[in-house]
């Protein structure tokens, strides 16, 4: 049976994963509202620009451009966040089974089978 300091580590040990997995995803939400929020102040730039000089014809076509431009860098922004997050999601969830694994092995609820890849039946002795 596992020690309580064998416990206690396994429980940081865990502990200290998950924050890891929380920290990183906040930081991926973060770039992803930046840079959803620099692609909104180019557009509205490029917008406002347009208005400035030129026909009535030419300045809706700019826009109309300009808009779909725009329009195209955010989905693309959009889709790259949402592989970064499903990402990190994955790999949280790795490190939380990871930490798992430990604790069972630790308190010794690990199937036989489990075993095997770390107590290798040697019959050499």
């Amino acid at each position: 049976m596992a020690s309580h300091g064998q416990s206690y580590r396994a429980g940081q040990a865990e502990g200290r994963a998950r924050e890891k997995g929380e920290q990183m995803k906040e930081s991926v939400k973060e770039k992803g509202e930046a840079a959803k929020q620099k692609t909104l102040e180019t557009a509205e730039a490029i917008k406002d620009k347009t208005r400035g000089g030129g026909g009535a014809g030419s300045t809706d076509q700019k826009s109309k451009e300009t808009s779909a431009s725009a329009k195209a860098r955010a989905e693309e922004a959009k889709e790259k966040s949402g592989g970064i997050l499903q990402q990190t999601g994955d790999k949280v969830k790795n490190m939380a089974q990871g930490a798992t694994e430990t604790v069972k092995n630790t308190f010794g609820l690990a199937d036989a089978d489990d075993d095997q890849h770390i107590y290798p039946k040697d019959t050499n002795y």
